[in-house]
């Protein structure tokens, strides 16, 4: 390879302005000042998102967090389709916070969705650097060169460079301003499902989570909190845990008290030694029927309108067939399999963390807060996580790690047990739905209602989401909320407010068909009208279900149908009995358009497991509180659904132009109903209140 000189932006437009059929983009990649990539170094990196070594190794960059949806393999595929790269050269890092990449908060479903086009624009420039440096190397037009596979191949000779051979070339060039992008019938990567990248070392052990962890010197600590939600320390007595081997240090925190000690069985056995006077303030008395009753007296009140068509009570007046309901929703945890930690090292006036986080700026914001450090001297390296679903958005345990490190002199990692994780969460709000339905002579549903109640210290949308998400024509339609104060702390799960109102939802437009004297199925379609991806997704699961009603053959059936995060997902549930009339799930067919797919074993896996949280929620989810505490504390008394109850899971990818959008929450909505749906085809009963096994334990 010739080592030429930087070229001028002369010779660069000569060479480059022959630009191939596709989109032109203008992108600014690298910060606003820098025009030109670094002079001749060992990697070729035109921006923030990926490198190239001289072996043709391509590193990428992420700047969303991996929680097990297999983000990391689905952005850099599109990276990597842009860059015509061998996908069996391609490696993805972790990127710390950085204000060029924009957003890194990991939730919302978003993570395809945002980062699409800036990801293809990135592939994109750097293939474009390497067939101008190619075109250099040969003395031909850029037109004479073909990027395939890593390599860039000499149309008119056959010869080729690997983009190895061409960093030090390409390190000359301006970096452009805009870019061709492929036609998506060309694309070879985005559409396929792609090996996994990191897979190898979840397999054998290697992959490290926040819990894994270890640091020269590093203590480690846990915080007792309040048992009662809200409380606060009167006064503590440390003198036996302090006796105990191995504990270093007893402090007192804003959230708790916290036990220090070089390792986890140490701080363990302090804790039983640590004897606590807590401040129960005004929640000693606080539990869960009073909370259903606070919500249902709230329901009387005049709400805050959410969506409005037409006029309900003129339409509700004429009906001639009426159906009133009231639904209610427990408060969920997220019970990650990973409990919540992370570690955080002080020192020099400069505060460094290690998280398993979906929000790095919002931890990094909370470090700032407590140290008062300038930016410059704060740092976060987000780490892989054990699930999140929404739970690691919240900073709670990121603030008491910074807390205690402000008070050592050594690096710390702080832990949550199983047990302070489920009692101290962050929880998906309880809410109490009430609707109400108004059919006309021919059973077409003319009117609803819909109040939503809950409580009130979170956004409206962790109560109201996808309440106003109805798929169906309603001419006069009402749906509005009241909040109630209460000191629990609350927060987004998985499809956040959509979970319970899709619930409420798709069980009572079941109830309106029942009503009507209609098909399920047929009583959806005619109202759906001209939401055709809706309906699309609709057909798709129950012609992939063979449906024939309701009940056929000893095998029972039910139905939901969701919108949320841009993306459409239907579902049917098919149940049977067995002779002591225990409840089977036999299968879950969903059908989902997300749009344009980059990876349809990772919008499976996604499916699966949203419909298994679903299922979880469904069956057995509740977070109930007895004299202010959470009676819940491990998966004994938090049940998730387990491998023997799990259906068959069939998942059905509706193929779609449109751009990418959310696979990872869609899915969970439209688990409950369908469930429910088909239990009232089997037994004739309706579950509006979950979880379903607190009103028949022993129908599973």
């Amino acid at each position: 390879m010739s080592k030429n000189n930087k070229i001028n932006r002369r010779d660069f437009i000569k060479y480059s302005g022959l630009t191939s059929a596709g989109l032109a983009f203008g992108f600014y990649i690298t910060s606003v000042d820098k025009l030109v990539a670094q002079d001749i170094k060992s990697v070729f990196s035109p921006n923030i998102w990926l490198q190239i070594d001289s072996a043709g190794i391509v590193t990428i960059t992420m700047h969303r967090s991996e929680m097990g949806q297999k983000v990391w393999t689905s952005l850099p595929m599109i990276v990597a389709e842009e860059l015509e790269a061998d996908w069996s050269k391609i490696k993805v890092v972790q990127g710390d916070l950085n204000e060029e990449f924009g957003s890194q908060v990991t939730g919302g479903s978003a993570s395809v969705r945002t980062s699409y086009d800036k990801l293809r624009k990135a592939g994109a420039t750097a293939r474009e650097m390497l067939i101008l440096a190619a075109a250099l190397e040969w003395n031909i037009s850029r037109e004479n060169c073909i990027a395939e596979n890593g390599f860039i191949i000499n149309s008119i000779t056959g010869k080729n460079f690997g983009y190895g051979q061409l960093i030090d070339r390409a390190n000359t060039l301006p970096i452009p301003k805009n870019v061709s992008l492929k036609d998506p019938k060309d694309f070879t990567i985005i559409g396929k499902s792609m090996k996994s990248l990191g897979q190898s070392s979840k397999i054998d052990g290697s992959l490290k989570y926040g819990f894994d962890l270890q640091l020269p010197g590093m203590l480690t600590a846990i915080v007792i909190h309040c048992p009662v939600v809200g409380g606060a320390i009167k006064s503590f007595d440390a003198s036996e845990a302090l006796n105990t081997v191995g504990v270093k240090n007893v402090i007192p925190v804003s959230s708790g008290v916290a036990i220090i000690g070089d390792n986890t069985w140490s701080i363990l056995e302090g804790q039983k030694k640590l004897i606590i006077d807590w401040d129960s303030r005004d929640n000693k008395n606080l539990d869960s029927s009073f909370i259903s009753e606070t919500f249902k007296s709230a329901l009387s009140k005049k709400g805050t309108v959410v969506k409005q068509n037409g006029n309900f009570k003129e339409g509700y007046n004429y009906s001639v067939n009426q159906l009133e309901a009231i639904y209610e929703g427990a408060y969920l945890d997220h019970a990650t399999m990973e409990p919540m930690n992370c570690t955080v090292k002080i020192e020099n006036n400069n505060c460094e963390m290690w998280a398993p986080t979906q929000d790095p700026a919002g931890a990094f914001e909370e470090a700032k807060r407590i140290t008062g450090f300038p930016k410059k001297n704060i740092k976060i390296h987000t780490l892989k996580a054990g699930g999140g679903f929404g739970r690691r958005l919240a900073e709670d345990y990121v603030s008491e790690a910074v807390e205690i490190a402000m008070q050592v002199n050594v690096p710390v990692k702080v832990i949550r047990t199983r047990e302070e994780d489920i009692k101290n969460g962050v929880y998906r709000p309880a809410t109490m739905n009430q609707v109400k339905g108004g059919l006309d002579n021919d059973g077409n549903l003319i009117a609803w209602f819909n109040r939503i109640s809950g409580p009130d210290n979170s956004s409206h949308w962790t109560i109201t989401g996808g309440a106003d998400e109805l798929p169906y024509d309603i001419p006069n339609l009402h749906i509005d909320y009241v909040r109630s104060k209460f000191d629990i702390p609350i927060g987004p799960l998985r499809s956040v407010g959509n979970i319970q109102n899709a619930f409420v939802n798709e069980s009572f437009i079941d109830e309106l068909a029942h009503l009507a004297g209609k098909d399920s199925f047929e009583y959806r379609r005619n109202l759906m009208g001209n939401n055709k991806r809706q309906l699309n997704v609709l057909q798709t699961a129950v012609e992939k279900a063979n449906w024939k009603g309701s009940a056929n053959n000893g095998k029972y059936y039910g139905i939901a149908s969701h919108f949320c995060f841009q993306s459409y997902a239907a579902m049917v549930a098919e149940i049977s009995f067995d002779s002591n009339n225990k409840l089977k799930i036999e299968r879950m067919i969903c059908a989902i358009d997300c749009g344009l797919v980059i990876n349809p074993d990772g919008v499976r896996a996604q499916v699966e497991s949203g419909i298994a949280i679903g299922l979880s929620a469904a069956l057995f989810g509740e977070i109930s509180f007895n004299k202010g505490s959470v009676k819940q504390s491990n998966f004994h008394n938090y049940k998730l659904i387990r491998m023997n109850q799990m259906p068959i899971v069939e998942t059905y990818i509706v193929p779609s132009n449109e751009a990418p959008t959310g696979a990872g929450e869609p899915p969970v909505p439209p688990a409950a109903p369908a469930l429910t749906n088909a239990i009232f085809a089997g037994t004739g009963k309706r579950y509006r209140s979950l979880p379903i096994t607190k009103y028949a334990p022993d129908l599973i």
